[in-house]
């Protein structure tokens, strides 16, 4: 009795949970779009609900307000930039290094609105929309030492020359997709960046020995 009643609530209750995920990333990826070409202060709550065609309780039901709205499409778009950077753990380091470049570039080429969101931090100075950009920043640096080094934690040097690489390429970024009809192929644009990378780690093994640069990967790996 108390087996049939369980299975009986809880598959609905999945079957719900299930929906409400799908409602919730469907509410995200219109949001995304409505961002995308309208600034957030001139995007009411009243706005939103209409141009999504769903009553404004139903955002205020997921999201609490327009704010956590906004909040939950950037990390919506944190999280993908992420993956898309992070792919191709299987790889030989330098592979790794080119591939996580590779996929940030693209993840910016096709998000140029959640990318320059995530970037420039928001609107105005927006604290914790600032915090999710230094996580990203964190989790990039990682994701380099880790291609490049094999491992995730490393010391202060290492550390902050990879920053200053990873501020540089945010800064080249945010132009080439500002200038993309006179700007570089996405081929070449990565081949700067890596080359620019490797530049940086061979100072920081000139400076501390025992981080040896990777060797550069070949062109056609």
């Amino acid at each position: 009795m108390n087996s049939s009643q369980q299975g009986g609530v809880e598959r609905p209750r999945a079957r719900g949970t299930d929906r409400s995920l799908a409602r919730r990333a469907e509410l995200i990826a219109i949001g995304r779009k409505l961002f995308a070409d309208t600034s957030y202060d001139a995007l009411s709550m009243d706005d939103i609900a209409r141009q999504a065609h769903v009553a404004k309780g139903l955002i205020y039901y997921y999201f609490k307000s327009k704010r956590g709205y906004y909040l939950a499409i950037i990390e919506d778009s944190v999280t993908e930039l992420v993956s898309r950077a992070a792919s191709g753990l299987e790889l030989p380091p330098a592979q790794r290094v080119h591939r996580t470049i590779d996929g940030y570039l693209r993840y910016a080429e096709h998000n140029q609105s959640a990318y320059r969101t995530i970037i420039s931090g928001g609107v105005g100075f927006d604290a914790e929309v600032h915090a999710i950009r230094d996580g990203v920043r964190e989790v990039i640096v990682e994701t380099i030492a880790e291609g490049a080094y094999g491992r995730r934690e490393i010391a202060p040097l290492p550390r902050m020359a990879l920053l200053g690489w990873l501020c540089s390429v945010e800064g080249a970024t945010l132009d080439w997709i500002g200038h993309q009809e006179q700007s570089l192929p996405r081929d070449i644009m990565r081949e700067l960046l890596v080359k620019m990378l490797g530049g940086a780690m061979r100072a920081v093994e000139e400076l501390d020995p025992s981080y040896v640069a990777p060797a550069p990967a070949r062109r056609d790996a």
